[in-house]
């Protein structure tokens, strides 16, 4: 087939290279003997086979998101009905992950950390504009060192759910060993506390995975060749082919990690109608998302409203039958987390009045791979300052508080999860 033309870096004149990929994606689909629209075709009745099952499901009274107990998992006994259904939503709720006293433990000792060093004295507001194109903001805290983070981080209950999903994917194929399913990046990110009688326009619904990238890189065409050679029946959104070698063009929203699935541990019990995420659980999404800026209705300079330095948004103007699943998560206490593959859409629901809290801490899983691999020296650098990551804003507030986690306090997952130690 015909080489895509591509940008490993971002194009200086969008519109031109959106028109320019376009018409070569078109044509490269042609080339298969079909047409765009017939290869849409084939995925659109799949995924309304999937909405109608979602719609099913929540009128029977039945639970959308599969749910998987913390203890099934460490002993090798997730049912195989519950591993199918992973499969096919791409998201879980994993039931006592960590114990429930624990992770209150973390949520007063998170409140202490911040409390004792004036972080609401010292706090300048909103470091950047990840979620100005999909809603308001959440109550998201700058905060990446805390010892309740790392301890989490690094614990052996995180591991072994790390690795469990990450084992849900094809990470080895063609000769190639595209991430080390058993080993963490340790990536860290910011927590949420979201107080009792919040109003919130929660966020609307996106992904996190890239913005025109996606369409634009080598990595991602060949990530998703599939999507763009006409054997769409092939594409497979468990390969990690690919996927962990490139990175995201540069900007206010990237990712410079390969995550295979995002992911927060709740610090406090939330109830599954105060404002909590929501995903369109269909793993296969994806192929709906990338070809339908290729089909005609859509302006030849235009990804479906898909630009650099925001988030991927999903709207009802181009993905209606999308956000039709759109499914929150059930009840959670403290100490369960919530997972969904990197490649789902999600999005916040809003709330007036919330009751009770809604706290988390923020960790994925991010497995060892060359992509992470680079990232774990920027990661190294900013903990050893008390600094902020470089995929966030530079506000570095920790860099002067003395209780922050020290590199003494590192187990030998944390070690190796920043690249301190070999394998």
């Amino acid at each position: 087939m015909s080489e895509l033309p591509y940008w490993d870096h971002t194009p200086d004149d969008l519109p031109a290279a959106i028109r320019q990929v376009k018409a070569a994606l078109r044509a490269r689909i042609a080339e298969s003997g079909r047409t765009v629209e017939e290869v849409f075709a084939v995925v659109e009745p799949e995924i309304r086979a999937e909405v109608d099952d979602i719609a099913r499901v929540k009128k029977n009274g039945e639970q959308v998101w599969p749910v998987i107990e913390y203890a099934d998992i460490a002993a090798g006994t997730v049912p195989a009905g519950q591993l199918a259904l992973l499969q096919r939503r791409g998201c879980v709720v994993i039931r006592g992950h960590f114990d429930r006293e624990q992770a209150l433990s973390w949520d007063r000792d998170v409140v202490e950390y911040v409390d004792s060093n004036d972080f609401a004295a010292t706090y300048r507001g909103p470091g950047d504009d990840f979620f100005g194109s999909v809603g308001s903001k959440p109550e998201i805290y700058p905060i990446y060192w805390s010892p309740a983070q790392m301890q989490a981080r690094q614990s052996d209950r995180m591991a072994r759910v790390q690795s469990f999903l990450n084992h849900r994917w094809t990470y080895s194929s063609g000769g190639v060993e595209w991430f080390d399913p058993d080993r963490d990046s340790l990536y860290p990110d910011r927590i949420r506390r979201r107080p009792p009688g919040t109003d919130s326009g929660g966020l609307g619904a996106h992904l996190d995975p890239g913005t025109l990238d996606l369409w634009m890189t080598r990595f991602n065409q060949q990530a998703f060749s599939h999507l763009f050679d006409g054997s769409v029946e092939e594409y497979d959104p468990w390969q990690a082919a690919h996927r962990t070698a490139g990175e995201q063009y540069p900007g206010t929203t990237m990712c410079s990690a390969f995550r295979t699935f995002q992911g927060w541990t709740a610090l406090s019990d939330m109830e599954h109608d105060q404002g909590v995420l929501h995903t369109v659980p269909i793993a296969k999404a994806m192929a709906y998302l990338l070809l339908r800026p290729l089909l005609s209705d859509v302006p030849d300079d235009d990804m479906c409203g898909v630009m650099v330095n925001q988030v991927f948004p999903v709207s009802e103007r181009w993905h209606p039958l999308l956000l039709e699943a759109l499914t929150g998560i059930p009840d959670v206490q403290a100490g369960d987390s919530v997972w969904w593959h990197c490649d789902m859409i999600h999005s916040v629901a809003p709330v007036t009045d919330q009751k009770g809290w809604g706290n988390v801490i923020y960790i994925p899983a991010a497995p060892w791979c060359p992509r992470n691999e680079r990232y774990a020296a920027n990661v190294r650098d900013a903990f050893s300052t008390g600094s902020s990551p470089s995929d966030f804003p530079a506000e570095h507030y920790e860099r002067t508080w003395p209780n922050r986690f020290q590199p003494a306090d590192l187990n030998t997952t944390g070690r190796r999860g920043l690249g301190l130690t070999l394998g």
